[in-house]
């Protein structure tokens, strides 16, 4: 089949050649890892970062840009595939699922055209590769391994910035940690400010590194004929930041720098040396270096192009997403333009801050959480260790820091409507699987890609599930008859969710309708199962509550019933620690390991089964 034919079958379209030019544009990434744009060319006084500055003169940087997910893994699953991961089963940090057969990709079809494609060095997809997707991916990799005249696609990543590397110690500082502007929830602590100003001394460093491959690519002679990206793949690496969907922790430099021989590729408002305020986020980013090859990009693709020969209109809102991190389990979306941050938390019964090992090893997190036990916090402090809000909505002009809530406001109504709905719109239209629990997305698409079961109305009524998290977890809830009634929904989705809108609602609605929850703790579904357990075990009579509990340590047994289960059965028990003095041993003795489970998520039962007894013996 010639190569053309080829393309065309695998439904990436033809390629074309660029105008003025017999020969493919290279692309160069060179990215980094948890950093915001604290940068000194997008205004930061405080950063040093010569090498970038000196690049943003000559290109176009990017005032919102967007990552999808606030972690590493899900956010380049984005990249990677051009599509939002709670379309595609992986959202959640370091799981591991699988594509349909006919979806590849973005570097599967630049190789295709003739690119020759590397990864310097990092991959970390929660997704299995589809077909060969690089040429070599290894901390060797580099374009000049290439065949003479190969357009090249490379990427080099620099991970000095990474939050393991803010709080190494011993550390040497270079930035005055009293310069340091600390956001506005966080406290001002010594610990704070040398983590911060770690940060900043770990953004110098990283600059130098891509400096270098700046030089290396001058010395090549290769220039002229190649455009350069440079992003981080998230925000930056300290609490609230990290793995939360506000801005804060989604927001990235975007510098694109498109030469004077490429110039018909970039768009259409590149000023050298300019901005731009076009909304863009990573499902884009596979589209637009399809678009630049002269590669029309699949139909499966959710992002938009920004630039090349296939560019496309601009966006009116971007999108983030929340879902498991680690050993802990939560439902956060967001939605943002280039004024107001939109935050829907389906689980707002749920604390931000709830205790994840890896983000516990930070002198931040450590002493922020100690001055909150001891009641040392201002109100936009303290708000990150307690319960969320169903909704919240930050004007980003006014409050960058995210701190007053504008959810209730009368004034913002019609806006606060508009981006709950593009929310609610994006997920019917992607059918977000992440409104079932992690469990089901794996049983219901069992022998299959989840994607294929989002998009099959007999596994996954998505509008149904989708409008009942809705309903249950906003603030103002139907009432919980009606939510009772929809425990008997034929679909264990509606089920679950119903279950956890009357935990939310509180006591009066579990006792009303503990009957119907008692029923559903035999129901086939462990994910509703859990639901109701939680609910009852909470608010219910002790023999009862004991009832639940029981059925709860049952579930978090990993041998009997598998990872998902038992890491979520073991989530419910975290907040029931007040329930547990005397089931400590049942705990002690659950088993954390087993072969069944992916490696990606091996630590994951132990971390949260030792945090709850570790909490009891303290709590004694």
């Amino acid at each position: 089949m010639k190569r053309r034919n080829f393309l065309l079958a695998a439904g990436a379209g033809p390629v074309l050649r660029a105008r003025g030019e017999n020969r493919r544009p290279n692309i160069l990434w060179i990215t980094c890892e948890d950093m915001s744009p604290h940068l000194g060319c997008y205004g930061d006084a405080y950063a040093i970062s010569p090498n970038l500055d000196e690049l943003a003169k000559r290109s176009l940087r990017y005032r919102v840009a967007w990552s999808n997910a606030p972690v590493c893994a899900p956010a380049r699953t984005a990249i990677i595939t051009g599509m939002y991961p709670p379309s595609t089963g992986s959202e959640h940090m370091r799981s591991f699922t699988k594509l349909p057969p006919s979806m590849r990709m973005f570097p599967c079809l630049l190789r295709e055209a003739g690119y020759y494609c590397t990864n310097n060095v990092k991959e970390d997809y929660n997704l299995e590769h589809t077909g060969q997707v690089w040429d070599e991916s290894s901390n060797r990799a580099h374009w000049r391994k290439r065949r003479p005249g190969q357009p090249f696609f490379s990427v080099f990543n620099f991970t000095v910035t990474h939050e393991s590397q803010v709080r190494r110690r011993p550390h040497q500082l270079v930035h005055d940690p009293a310069k340091v502007r600390l956001p506005a929830y966080h406290p001002d602590t010594p610990e704070v400010r040398q983590d911060w100003a770690q940060y900043y001394d770990n953004i110098t460093v990283m600059d130098a590194l891509a400096g270098k491959v700046l030089r290396e690519l001058q010395e090549d002679g290769l220039a002229e004929d190649t455009i350069v990206f440079f992003y981080s793949d998230h925000g930056a690496g300290m609490p609230r930041s990290k793995r939360w969907p506000y801005n804060s922790g989604l927001h990235v430099p975007l510098i694109i720098h498109v030469p004077e021989r490429l110039r018909h590729l970039a768009p259409a408002d590149y000023q050298p040396g300019g901005w731009t305020d076009r909304l863009v986020s990573f499902v884009d980013f596979a589209p637009t270096v399809l678009s630049l090859a002269g590669i029309r990009k699949p139909p499966y693709y959710q992002g938009h192009a920004f630039m090349g020969q296939f560019n496309e209109p601009e966006q009116p809102f971007l999108y983030g997403f929340r879902g498991r991190m680690d050993e802990r389990y939560d439902m956060v979306r967001s939605v943002r333009d280039r004024h107001y941050i939109y935050i829907r938390n389906y689980m707002p019964h749920r604390v931000y801050g709830a205790h994840i090992a890896y983000m516990f090893e930070m002198p931040t997190t450590q002493k922020w959480h100690e001055l909150y036990l001891a009641g040392k916090l201002n109100d936009a402090q303290k708000r990150f260790w307690e319960s969320k809000p169903a909704e919240e909505l930050y004007d980003l002009q006014a409050d960058p820091d995210e701190v007053q809530n504008l959810a209730e406001s009368k004034a913002h109504r019609a806006i606060l409507e508009r981006m709950r709905a593009a929310q609610l719109d994006l997920a019917r239209k992607i059918k977000d699987v992440g409104y079932l629990a992690e469990a089901e997305i794996q049983t219901r698409s069992a022998g299959d890609a989840p994607y294929a079961m989002g998009h099959d109305p007999a596994r996954y009524p998505a509008d149904k599930v989708i409008a009942m998290a809705d309903r249950a977890t906003r603030k103002r809830r139907p009432p919980s008859r009606l939510l009772a009634q929809a425990l008997q929904d034929e679909d264990s989705g509606v089920r679950m969710w119903a279950a956890i809108g009357l935990r939310i609602s509180g006591p009066n609605a579990v006792l009303a309708h503990q009957p119907e929850l008692e029923r559903c703790l035999s129901d086939r579904s462990p994910a509703v199962q859990i639901a109701a357990a939680e609910a009852l075990a909470k608010f219910a009579a002790p023999e009862a509550a004991q009832k639940a509990i029981d059925v709860l340590l049952d579930r978090a047994n990993l041998h009997r019933h598998g990872f998902y289960v038992a890491l979520q059965a073991l989530n419910a028990l975290e907040e029931l620690r007040a329930k547990l003095q005397g089931r400590r041993a049942e705990l002690a003795a659950l088993p954390t390991q087993h072969e069944s489970v992916h490696p990606r998520m091996r630590e994951n039962i132990e971390r949260a089964r030792d945090h709850l007894v570790r909490s009891l013996l303290a709590e004694r």
